[in-house]
């Protein structure tokens, strides 16, 4: 077989991104209110005390000048930062849109996206002599959430560790990633020697609200193409990336994968998307845990191990916290990906970048 030396151009361009123009549609609701009247309003509370300060006033005003230009739907300007690492991207991104586009008429993933990087802006995130360098307004709420995943995770983590390499070992690590505390450990006793029943049991629960499952061809192909490379396409900070952690322990310990890499976040962004500032703060705490969360501790044990060792790698990019869909993705980000046999990418973000984000015919294009 002949590889082509360049990919294929498509035939037809893909249609418009959707935008926040109809009232009624989330996408409205997003970019008209719920951006600005609860996660703004919460970011502006949760942090109240550092806005307080002589320190972070400047933080303070342009936060209530973003929110006023998110509720009066104004024209979006160029993000600001001459010396910012990602600022040619957003230089390119803004100019390409029309004249006078506003927070509702840009693709929606556009403005959602931008919204984040102006609160970065705001706080002088990149800026090394600014007093709010690399200050993250969404810590507290990602670090709420990893401290009351351990309950979840505990039961979770006893189990997961004792799957074995075949298939039903692997797909019941694929589906708990998936669903985590949606997972219904009730018929998956911690005793289980990994009977055919109990496992046939689980997948029978956990594939009913699956919109397509493609794991038939998926498991086979790792199994015989295993020790692999994974990579893991990181979403949520908290119990999800919990069960993300766990699904890379399997695949480590069973022998599945011979290196797990996670693509995470170049900077916050969209309250509770990880960096790997998230992910080593995850197995710390973990690590140090004990008492009532035995398989918790155990689990960070072994993860600093898998750090130490190289068998897992974090890797961070800013494509990851930017509107542009897959086939548009940066060359950096691209070489990233180059060495993975398989991908798993997670999230709702990703999903639309996958899709453009854009106003498919949901009957007839297939």
């Amino acid at each position: 077989m002949t590889v082509p030396s360049t990919p294929p151009h498509p035939t037809l361009l893909p249609p418009p991104m959707l935008t926040s123009t109809t009232p009624g549609t989330w996408a409205y609701d997003t970019m008209s209110r719920r951006i600005e009247a609860d996660i703004l309003a919460r970011l502006e509370e949760e942090n109240s005390e550092e806005l307080a300060t002589p320190e972070y006033a400047n933080a303070a005003l342009q936060i209530a000048s973003l929110r006023k230009e998110i509720r009066e739907s104004a024209v979006i300007r160029p993000v600001q930062g001459v010396q910012d690492p990602d600022i040619a991207d957003w230089d390119s991104l803004v100019s390409s849109l029309p004249p006078s586009t506003t927070y509702l008429t840009a693709p929606w993933l556009t403005a959602e996206f931008y919204v984040y990087r102006r609160v970065l802006e705001a706080f002088d995130y990149f800026n090394p002599s600014s007093p709010t360098h690399k200050f993250d307004p969404f810590v507290k709420q990602k670090r709420a959430g990893l401290i009351s995943s351990a309950s979840s995770a505990e039961a979770l983590l006893g189990r997961i560790v004792k799957l074995k390499k075949d298939d039903s070992g692997l797909q019941v690590a694929l589906l708990s990633a998936l669903w985590g505390n949606k997972m219904d450990l009730s018929i998956w006793p911690a005793d289980s020697d990994g009977s055919v029943d109990v496992f046939t049991s689980i997948v029978e629960n956990a594939v009913n609200n699956l919109l397509w499952d493609d794991t038939p061809t998926l498991i086979p192909s790792m199994l015989t193409s295993s020790p692999c490379s994974v990579h893991i396409i990181v979403d949520n900070a908290g119990f999800e990336l919990v069960t993300d952690l766990a699904l890379a322990d399997y695949l480590i310990a069973s022998g599945v994968a011979s290196t797990v890499t996670f693509q995470l976040k170049g900077h916050p962004t969209f309250v509770s998307d990880a960096m790997e500032s998230d992910l080593l703060e995850t197995v710390e705490h973990f690590s140090k845990l004990g008492g009532s969360h035995p398989n918790c501790a155990a689990a960070g044990e072994r993860w600093s191990k898998y750090l130490v060792e190289g068998k897992w790698i974090c890797r961070e990019d800013y494509y990851w916290c930017q509107p542009f869909p897959m086939w548009k993705m940066s060359a950096k980000a691209t070489s990233s990906l180059k060495d993975a046999d398989y991908c798993f990418v997670k999230g709702d973000a990703n999903y639309r970048r996958l899709l453009g984000d854009c106003a498919w015919d949901y009957v007839n294009d297939r």
